[in-house]
């Protein structure tokens, strides 16, 4: 007899980090507002309201000299970017409680399409490794 299994992983966090990035695209609040838009559809998920995007000032601590910031929020949970133009970096995190590893390399293409970069990071990282597959009430 085998034993149920009671916990499966809840989702999946993409955490890219971009360097050498287009400067132009990565100041138009529009592009920002058009990826942030298109995304979730084009890997199968829902978008639960329109991008939120936001033209952020530098930090006082001179680390962040400002840029764009943006979000969505999606049924699956979320996509979001931070754009930093005067150091050509962004930082784009999609987490999702589908498992989307069969379109990691879109996301990744478009993201490129759209922004550019030269170097990248990715980390990818199994969120809720213990989620319980039964309700508990």
């Amino acid at each position: 007899m085998t034993k149920k299994q009671t916990t499966a992983p809840f989702g999946m966090h993409l955490m890219l980090d971009a360097y050498g990035a287009d400067v132009d695209k990565l100041n138009d609040m529009k592009l920002v507002f058009k990826f942030l838009n298109d995304l979730p559809e084009l890997i199968g998920m829902t978008k639960l309201s329109a991008p939120s995007v936001l033209d952020c000032d530098a930090t006082k601590t001179g680390k962040d000299p400002g840029g764009i910031s943006g979000f969505v929020i999606i049924a699956e949970s979320h996509v979001s970017i931070h754009t930093f133009a005067k150091r050509a970096f962004f930082t784009m995190d999609l987490y999702s409680c589908n498992n989307f590893e069969d379109k990691i390399n879109k996301v990744l293409e478009y993201t490129k399409k759209t922004f550019g970069f030269t170097k990248r990071e990715l980390n990818i990282v199994t969120r809720g490794k213990e989620y319980p597959t039964k309700n508990v009430v």
